[in-house]
């Protein structure tokens, strides 16, 4: 026993282990040229839409905040994974990481986000608590909220027929109240990103 401590503290107080933990240094890291660099604020003015944070597939990693009446997004580098996403969903150019803003420009494209709602049939109890509870139902019907009952064909889902039923789609801002609120975990909300182009391009 005494032989195994005595041969362990020699290894460890070799000199030329001694001299390589405490003097060895690790080449400094560098950003590959294929990456692209956390997205920094332009002077543009951000309106508050949100589409940077929609598109962001690292939790955490972008929120927009507002300070001293000015709205700004906030990028924490921590949770930033530097794809761009946000930079290039933002329609007011807000955000840039340099490369991928004027390729953008230069090519006239970008990402448009819809919104795509599912309801499983076997799991939805008909209960009506997601169109209850939907802002965008709300505001186009505002006896939904106070009645139980759409009396309006232009809310984005309603019961009818004892099912219900997604009506207008493309008016959901993707905010998952309908999806949270579900008791049955019946509804899903899922972005659907596109890349478009302008014509004539």
């Amino acid at each position: 026993m005494a032989s195994s401590i005595i041969w362990y503290l020699r290894e460890f107080v070799r000199g030329e282990w001694l001299t390589k933990f405490f003097t060895v240094k690790t080449a400094p890291l560098d950003t590959p040229p294929y990456f692209r660099g956390f997205p920094t604020l332009t002077e543009k003015e951000c309106t508050h839409c949100l589409a940077c944070m929609m598109i962001c597939p690292a939790p955490n990693a972008i929120e927009v905040l507002e300070t001293d009446g000015v709205w700004n997004p906030v990028i924490y580098p921590g949770h930033c994974i530097r794809c761009g996403l946000c930079v290039e969903a933002c329609p007011e150019d807000v955000l840039t990481t340099g490369v991928i803003l004027a390729v953008q420009k230069t090519d006239r494209t970008s990402f448009q986000a819809t919104f795509h709602l599912s309801i499983d049939p076997v799991l939805c109890r008909r209960c009506g608590n997601c169109a209850v509870a939907c802002p965008v139902n709300k505001e186009i019907d505002p006896y939904l909220g106070g009645t139980g009952t759409a009396f309006s064909e232009e809310v984005i889902m309603r019961i009818f027929n004892g099912e219900m039923r997604v009506i207008h789609p493309e008016k959901c801002t993707g905010c998952k109240t309908c999806e949270k609120t579900c008791p049955n975990h019946a509804i899903r909300v899922a972005r659907v990103v596109e890349g478009v182009q302008e014509a004539g391009v």
